[in-house]
């Protein structure tokens, strides 16, 4: 199958794939807006969210808000972008209710993701840990009260 030019200045795939929602070995044309962002979930079938941070100034309080914005995208089995992914986007048709996106090229890793998804697990586990906890003590007062 050949691969075709998609109009935009990104490295081609090493990868094949059958995809006829890919751009470069399929027949979708990329046409619009492109985002650079980082993947946060993949754990749907040919789909990643990816997401970007940018600040916004209040001018009444003279500082600057982090906003984030987060856009679902189609990704084809020959770019295959996984969790802490930097990729580059690109808009195409509506290829379901929330898609109109499709990954065109990964830039490289995150730094820190790594850290970043073991730190948030500990914390889950600790706040899993402390409602156990609670659980217990109110157990032992609940005793205490009815001895």
């Amino acid at each position: 199958m050949e691969m075709k030019n998609i109009g935009l200045d990104v490295k081609k795939p090493k990868g094949k794939c059958e995809d006829s929602n890919c751009p470069f070995h399929g027949s979708l044309k990329c046409r619009g807006r492109t985002f650079t962002g980082t993947i946060v979930s993949g754990k749907m079938q040919k789909t990643v969210t990816m997401e970007w941070e940018w600040k916004n100034y209040i001018r009444k309080y003279e500082r600057y808000e982090k906003r984030r914005g987060r856009i679902k995208a189609h990704n084809p089995a020959c770019i295959n972008a996984k969790e802490g992914d930097i990729v580059k986007i690109m808009e195409c048709r509506p290829l379901s209710k929330s898609k109109n996106f499709v990954v065109v090229e990964i830039l490289g890793k995150e730094k820190g993701f790594a850290q970043r998804m073991e730190a948030e697990e500990e914390s889950k586990v600790k706040k899993e840990g402390k409602v156990e906890q609670e659980q217990a003590e109110k157990e032992e007062k609940v005793e205490k009260v009815t001895a």
